[in-house]
């Protein structure tokens, strides 16, 4: 049976920048050694929050590197590889492999998109040529491509394919694909605000944009869940219900890097097309950080 790659909050950490607009991987260190000292139970680098579409080859692949080196196993690394180039994914899936990380996430193929028949191909594809543990990403809002609860009972039997970040929103189409693929695949909640409510399914944690900002609540939201004691996670989960809608008042990683660097964080700026904030929104978030007391 496969075990699963970590249970609990991974975070899916920001890339910071420099003034330049280069990766500034002292920052990273920084941020990688805070997360680790505040309980974070995975890191996942390079992915959506980390601004991974908009790195070269070269900064991706370093930024793994970097990652897996300063971690030095005493968490797992799973860096975010996928593409809507199959052979593309699979290359930097294999630079990740080679870099030492320990899983690979991968997103379903945007903008071209695939059919079920088509993501099934695409997935499989990689996964027969590398030798570490999948996680697949599932966020149609973003990819405009779903992948349904019957196809992940097809993708689930493959032995390198080991569960799902879900990020529908859809916990009937989640409880579908739980029930479908039996308990040899692990479910994670993309949704900083369904961490509970997935879990309370069968769900084994959540890839975490609130980890950026609060590793030790994430944690304690999943591992209490972990525990079986849902009403301990649930209040949790609710108690901090403001801070995670206010985390995506605007496209992500926007406002989780405006309230780094107001908690005093070095995270640098974001790469166009993502901008800062408006003033509006800007203070909102402000005020939401003061309530919860993290600046």
């Amino acid at each position: 049976m496969k075990q699963p790659i970590f249970t609990g909050a991974g975070v899916a950490i920001v890339t910071p920048f420099t003034a330049d607009n280069k990766v500034d991987f002292d920052a990273l260190t920084e941020l990688l050694e805070f997360q680790i000292a505040n309980n974070t139970d995975a890191i996942i680098i390079c992915g959506t929050t980390g601004e991974g579409s908009t790195l070269s080859d070269e900064e991706h692949i370093a930024a793994i590197k970097h990652t897996v080196n300063v971690v030095n196993k005493r968490i797992p690394v799973i860096a975010s590889t996928g593409s809507n180039d199959t052979e593309y994914s699979l290359h930097l899936s294999l630079e990740a492999q080679q870099a030492g990380a320990d899983a690979l996430l991968l997103i379903t193929p945007y903008y071209n998109k695939a059919s079920q028949q088509g993501l099934i191909k695409h997935f499989t594809y990689v996964a027969d040529r590398v030798e570490l543990p999948i996680i697949l990403y599932n966020v149609p809002s973003r990819t405009g491509c779903e992948i349904k609860p019957e196809t992940y009972a097809a993708l689930s039997k493959h032995p390198n394919i080991y569960g799902t970040k879900e990020a529908t929103g859809n916990l009937s189409s989640i409880a579908k694909t739980m029930s479908l693929c039996g308990e040899d695949f692990y479910v994670y909640s993309g949704n900083d605000d369904q961490i509970t409510s997935i879990m309370s399914l069968g769900g084994k944690g959540v890839i975490s944009v609130l980890s950026n900002v609060l590793p030790q609540v994430a944690h304690d939201i999943a591992a209490s869940a972990l525990d079986g004691d849902f009403k301990k996670s649930a209040k949790l989960q609710l108690d901090y219900l403001e801070l995670c809608d206010a985390l995506f008042m605007d496209v992500n990683p926007i406002p989780v890097k405006v309230a780094m660097k107001m908690m005093g964080m070095k995270v640098g700026g974001l790469r166009l097309p993502l901008c800062e904030m408006t003033e509006e929104n800007t203070k909102k978030l402000e005020s939401v950080l003061k309530k919860y007391k993290l600046i």
